[in-house]
């Protein structure tokens, strides 16, 4: 960490021209140089210091300041570690103390057979009381979130109507006459689960080297088939005259690669194929470490892969390229919505060096049923795609994306998504490669170190910290992605609850475990409206500060908001997150913001799918997000989402005004949107 030198009392704070002195910016060899000695002794006597002084040409004053700043940063950073154990010490012995009353209060007295009464009735009454006070700072703390979203504090809300719940267990607290909550709700609690952490739909298979070969050749088939697809055109590929995207030709495509059997032959299975090409900013041997790590690639898609997670590596490859390097994988791929499933895949991966500069990775499904009884079945599968990725000059890549599946679902698709879906819009090439462009450009800012204050606007004092605050923003995002789907991973239930929306609120419940996320029972609610504007329009709204203020008004925040907002041509996020002033000058100071507790909320607006409506969104939406085919731009599908932290106990009863109250914020927050958008009656 850089710390400044010169930061003694005997400067006279008043002096402009010496209060400029009082600030260094060491070198990455003096702090190196520090960091190192450190280690080797934290308490360096006169002598030590006078070394390193002639040896990195800082004055002695400096030296003694650096190290008494880094011995306070690790004091403070062991104390966290510290308070993070006794948290998690704290939540087990109020887990025992709650089994320990429900077994009380189940005891049977052996003379008269009655249950004996006790004085648990007072402490009850006031862990309820203790309770009931969170939940109202809870609420003041949405309150004030609403307040800088729709314009007033849910206190002045107009009243809705009464929510009809029929698939919910409706059951009264048993509270006696104290009157402090309402009926609770019984959610489908999981107990220890967390959105943040994947349960995936398999276990661990021993394959025998029978088993890996055949592997090997299906792998090396798909590969021959997918760089077909990658780099033939007509008759394979033909232009789309609407919107000139790559459209495979299935009649050419059967002649070309015919099968014994084909799921084509089902008429409730659809082929899904589309085809892409973008000059992104990372070299082809980075990429390729990222595809070849299930981690590393669900971190650089966070708003496509939900989970993934490599099951076994069948052949390693070489250890400097990944030449000739197969995986077999598990994938599960989302769209930021509750209301469409996710589809999920068992693949081999397979990484070939085609020539020099030149790389293949192709993916084909792979039926790990017949290995393993507890995995999960589908009868979509992943045909041979990937990506060929080229070399080119300056650390830049050209990527031609192929997506090739075919898909029978397990439900009708709804409604408001059809058109997107059955477009291939949804799933498509277009999606992953616009995604990898802007992530691509992403991790290049993230690896700039040479950045003046100036160019950080001037808030984030240096490098090291506008490295910490994006992190810090995208885990916010990944947050935020993993909480809106029906992840079958993630075990996220979702229950709807009527209301204006034309879909509905979206409610579901999780217990945060998390380190990054506070502790406690989190109430997830969300819903998706039709908006017949485009969704670059939709985006410019929300991003220019003099238009959104028609929807919400900004100048009641009096809360720190970290917002992240984006764009491709797929569609475009805006997450926010209330965090504390220490939090945010730990992140600015260049900490690591692993710790800091987030639960961010949301919007999220994709294309519907449609026709262009005409209003020149197709051609300004191209001009935004860059190079490359347009995607059509009829309506927008936006999707919003809040999540509250509704109680740091581990119960899994919630109060039913808790509901109201954030059904209430949705539906409010919806009809501020539409009336400022001009289409309430969308």
């Amino acid at each position: 960490m850089d710390f400044g030198g010169g930061s003694g009392g005997d400067h006279d704070g008043s002096d402009p021209q010496r209060r400029k002195k009082r600030y260094h910016r060491h070198t990455a060899h003096q702090i190196q140089r520090l960091e190192a000695m450190f280690k080797e002794c934290p308490h360096p006597d006169e002598k030590q210091r006078m070394e390193l002084s002639h040896e990195l040409g800082l004055a002695p004053r400096q030296i003694k300041f650096w190290f008494q700043n880094r011995r306070t940063q690790m004091k403070a950073q062991h104390e966290r570690a510290d308070n993070c154990a006794l948290r998690a010490e704290n939540d087990r012995i109020r887990c025992e103390n709650i089994v320990i009353r429900e077994a009380l209060r189940n005891v049977i007295c052996p003379s008269c057979g009655t249950v004996p009464s006790g004085e648990d009735s007072y402490f009850d009454e006031q862990k309820l009381r203790l309770e009931n006070a969170h939940l109202k700072e809870e609420l003041d703390r949405v309150s004030s979130i609403a307040a800088k979203y729709i314009g007033r504090p849910i206190s002045q809300l107009p009243p809705v109507q009464p929510i009809h719940i029929a698939s919910l267990d409706l059951t009264m607290s048993s509270l006696g006459a104290h009157g402090l909550a309402g009926p609770s709700l019984d959610l489908d609690l999981l107990p220890g689960s967390s959105s943040s952490v994947p349960h995936f739909p398999f276990q661990a298979v021993v394959f025998s080297e029978m088993d890996k070969s055949l592997m090997a050749d299906i792998a090396a088939n798909a590969l021959d088939e997918f760089l077909r697809l990658a780099q033939t055109d007509e008759p394979l590929w033909m232009k789309s005259t609407s919107d000139g995207r790559d459209t495979l030709n299935l009649e050419s495509y059967e002649r070309m690669f015919p099968r014994a059997s084909s799921h084509l032959k089902n008429p409730d299975v659809r082929v899904e194929a589309s085809r892409e090409s973008r000059v992104v900013i990372m070299n082809g041997l980075a990429l390729i470490d990222m595809f070849m790590d299930s981690n590393k690639w669900a971190e650089l898609f966070p708003t496509i892969v939900s989970a993934a997670k490599t099951i076994e590596v069948v052949s390693p490859g070489l250890l400097t390229s990944q030449n000739g390097s197969l995986q077999l994988m598990y994938e599960e791929l989302q769209v930021l919505s509750p209301l469409l499933p996710t589809r999920e895949f068992y693949i081999l991966r397979y990484c070939q060096q085609i020539e020099q500069g030149l790389w293949a990775i192709a993916d084909v499904s792979f039926d790990l049923s017949r290995y393993d009884q507890f995995a999960s079945q589908s009868r979509s599968q992943r045909l041979p795609s990937g990506c060929l990725i080229q070399d080119l000059p300056n650390g830049y890549s050209k990527v031609t994306w192929v997506e090739h599946v075919e898909i029978e679902d397990k439900a009708p698709i709804h409604r408001l998504y059809r058109d997107l879906i059955y477009s291939s819009l949804a799933f498509g090439a277009g999606r992953w490669i616009a995604t990898l462009e802007r992530m691509c450009e992403r991790i290049a800012c993230l690896m700039v170190t040479g950045s003046s204050t100036r160019s950080l606007g001037g808030v984030i004092p240096s490098p090291d910290g506008k490295r910490s605050m994006m992190k810090l923003a995208q885990r916010m995002v990944n947050n935020f992605c993993g909480s809106i789907s029906m992840s079958s991973s993630r075990q996220q239930r979702w229950t709807t609850l009527s209301g204006s929306s034309e879909v509905g609120v979206r409610v579901a419940l999780h217990k945060s475990t998390d380190p990054g996320q506070p502790n406690g029972v989190v109430l997830s609610a969300a819903t998706t409206i039709w908006l017949p504007i485009s969704p670059q329009n939709v985006f410019n709204f929300f991003k220019d500060e003099r238009t959104r203020a028609q929807a919400y008004n900004t100048s009641q925040n009096n809360m720190l908001i970290l917002q992240e907002s984006c764009i491709d041509l797929s569609g475009s996020l805006i997450v926010y997150c209330p965090v504390d002033l220490p939090a945010i000058n730990l992140a600015m100071s260049g900490e690591d913001p692993s710790y800091i507790p987030l639960l961010p909320s949301g919007f999220t607006i994709s294309p519907d799918g449609g026709p262009d409506p005409g209003d020149g969104a197709s051609s300004s939406s191209a001009a935004a997000a860059g190079q490359g085919s347009t995607g059509r731009s009829g309506g927008s599908l936006m999707t919003v989402e809040f999540q509250i932290l509704v109680s740091s106990l581990p119960s899994a009863k919630l109060n039913l005004e808790s509901v109201t109250t954030v059904n209430n914020l949705i539906s409010t927050t919806v009809h501020q949107i539409k009336a400022a958008l001009n289409c309430p009656g969308s």
